[in-house]
């Protein structure tokens, strides 16, 4: 076999590893500057979502934040819900509405506060605060960066804002960590 087919096939077989490594849901091997619309995209099940994790605790190594780019089309939205960590918001483009229960600390959420949101606007949910983010614009996309702290996140869901605490619905992992988290996390709550 000639010495040039050897250094082929071995360098194949690198090549065959490495992309092994850099499977979705290893962190190995993923370089340091990606191109965001090379990153999965996927609408998890949710008519109207784009979610794409940017920087990730399970895809990525991230231990203190992780960062997420979601597009809601017209009429979608997050489910009421709450979690265990801060989260930042910084709409990138089209507008919509926050909801945001303002008695998130008592034994359901209550009537939520609506906020409008618009393009350069940010706004942030403190930890274990009910909220909704809507896309109320009927012509247009909301996109919004979303970075969360103590990730992966771990959600409560309420069917409506009059469920007490004790009845919101646990799901964890979450949508986009189930293929990849391994190994249970300390709960928080």
């Amino acid at each position: 076999m000639p010495r040039c087919w050897f250094v082929f096939l071995f360098l194949s077989f690198i090549l065959l590893l490495a992309t092994a490594e850099a499977s979705q849901c290893s962190i190995r091997g993923i370089p340091l500057v990606r191109n965001i619309s090379e990153l999965p995209q996927d609408d998890y099940g949710r008519g109207g979502l784009s979610h794409i994790t940017v920087a990730g605790s399970v895809s990525h190594g991230m231990k203190e934040i992780e960062v997420w780019l979601q597009t809601f089309s017209p009429g979608s939205r997050t489910p009421i819900h709450r979690h265990s960590c801060e989260e930042v918001f910084v709409v990138l483009k089209g507008s919509g509405t926050l909801y945001l229960a303002s008695s998130s600390h008592e034994k359901y959420p209550g009537k939520p506060q609506e906020h409008f949101i618009f393009p350069n606007s940010t706004f942030h949910i403190p930890v274990n605060d009910a909220h909704q983010v809507w896309n109320t614009n009927e012509n247009e996309d909301l996109q919004v960066l979303v970075i969360i702290s103590r990730p992966p996140v771990k959600v409560f869901i309420y069917e409506d804002w009059s469920v007490p605490h004790t009845a919101a619905k646990l799901k964890f992992p979450y949508y986009w960590d189930e293929q990849c988290l391994q190994a249970p996390v300390k709960d928080e709550l």
